[in-house]
């Protein structure tokens, strides 16, 4: 037997073999069956998510911090349509440093380093609590431990006015006291942490110039 009509036989063999194979996934069509409809609207329409879910599947950028097809995961997956550059992930830690900067600033009594971070009223509401402190002779000395849990609760977006809000939810560790004006501890122990549970949601209008997120509101 030639080469030639060797390479023939393998080369059949080949293409049976594939063609067998194509078969076994793609299925055949045997019988009268009705063909798929290419040229009406309404059947692109409902053909249109299946399609859109098998070449891009969920965004784990946001599936892996909000239950997938939310109202939560549809407000950031608008967000991203209104600024390309937003990432969830990133954007928590980002948050967790800010959560951690805002707090010092506050035990401290000096909001000047994080004050492009907070909303006015918010400002206004952390000012008023740091001079009752300082009206009442009281200072507050605190150690960041770190933190502990960051957990996206709840994401929304307005679309006429592309304002993100977003909930956060932090658990801190730190150790804190509390001195009268004679220096004398009043509240808390220097060697016990404890643990502090905060939900803050930060805003921002998406696709802005300014970076900044600030923080809008605080709550338990």
């Amino acid at each position: 037997m030639s080469s030639s009509l060797i390479q023939l036989l393998v080369l059949a063999g080949i293409a049976l073999f594939l063609i067998l194979r194509l078969r076994s996934v793609l299925g055949t069509r045997d019988g009268f069956e009705k063909p798929p409809v290419t040229d009406s609207k309404q059947s692109r329409l409902d053909k249109r998510p299946e399609f859109d879910v098998i070449q891009g599947g969920p965004d784990l950028d946001i599936t892996d911090h909000v239950e997938d097809g939310s109202s939560s995961a549809k407000a950031l997956a608008a967000m991203k349509m209104a600024e390309p550059g937003f990432m969830v992930g990133p954007f928590l830690e980002g948050a967790r440093g800010a959560y951690e900067m805002i707090l010092v600033a506050f035990e401290k009594g000096d909001l000047t380093p994080v004050e492009d971070f907070l909303a006015p009223d918010v400002a206004a509401s952390f000012q008023s609590v740091i001079d009752q402190r300082a009206e009442q002779g009281l200072t507050v000395e605190a150690h960041f431990v770190g933190v502990r849990e960051v957990a996206l609760k709840e994401a929304e977006f307005d679309r006429s006015t592309n304002e993100g809000d977003v909930s956060i939810r932090f658990v801190g560790e730190l150790t804190s006291v509390v001195r009268n004006a004679e220096g004398e501890i009043i509240e808390g122990n220097p060697n016990e942490i404890k643990r502090q549970r905060d939900v803050w949601t930060f805003s921002r209008v998406m696709g802005s110039d300014d970076p900044n997120w600030q923080l809008v509101a605080t709550g338990e």
